[in-house]
């Protein structure tokens, strides 16, 4: 690094912000294959949770593509620096004591690790979609699994590229047995137990 560069602090921390904001700052990366129900169930918290005075922000995997990761493709060297990019993104956001909510594929588990090991203790909670991939791909919202087998879209998660399920993660939903409702419940309640929303 640069020796000319050099870190500032700040007047305002993290925990005044929090203490502001009356919730804990958190990432809830919600992880696994297309249509599994991430980018759905990560709207649907938000919305919760903006009813109840939460301050949050939801990262989407194809809304950041459309801007700060633009000039990445979908190799695996590619993949890996999407996510250390909005792992960088989600850790500003929690420092300025927001519950951040990201969905993305993110089938490595080095990198999610590697956002994990960004935040602070207890705010990297990870969201595993745990719903089958034929399920995912008879759902196919935006036909890429129908592209992947037809080899129009190549290094495609589940089809011709490997999805790394998490060892631990905080919460496993699988969204082929739970409703949205019930999804959203558990997370709430998650939220909850470990303080972050009162």
């Amino acid at each position: 690094m640069d020796e000319n560069i050099v870190w500032h602090n700040y007047a305002v921390d993290k925990a005044q912000r929090s203490e502001q904001k009356r919730h804990k700052p958190c990432v809830l990366w919600f992880t696994g294959y297309s249509g599994s129900g991430k980018s759905t169930v990560a709207g649907a918290l938000e919305s919760a949770l903006h009813q109840q005075g939460v301050h949050t922000y939801l990262l989407d995997g194809d809304n950041v593509r459309h801007g700060l990761c633009k000039d990445l493709g979908f190799s695996d060297a590619d993949r890996v620096e999407n996510i250390r990019r909005v792992g960088e993104l989600s850790k500003l956001m929690a420092d300025a004591g927001l519950v951040v909510l990201t969905a993305f594929i993110s089938p490595f588990r080095a990198e999610r690790d590697m956002v994990r090991e960004l935040l602070a203790d207890d705010e990297f909670i990870e969201v595993f979609l745990d719903t089958p991939l034929d399920v995912c791909e008879q759902r196919d919202p935006k036909g890429l699994y129908k592209k992947a087998r037809a080899g129009e879209i190549k290094h495609f998660t589940g089809i011709d590229s490997d999805y790394q399920v998490p060892n631990n993660p905080e919460v496993r939903l699988d969204t082929s047995k739970n409703s949205l409702e019930q999804s959203v419940a558990q997370l709430i309640a998650y939220l909850k137990t470990k303080n972050i929303i009162g």
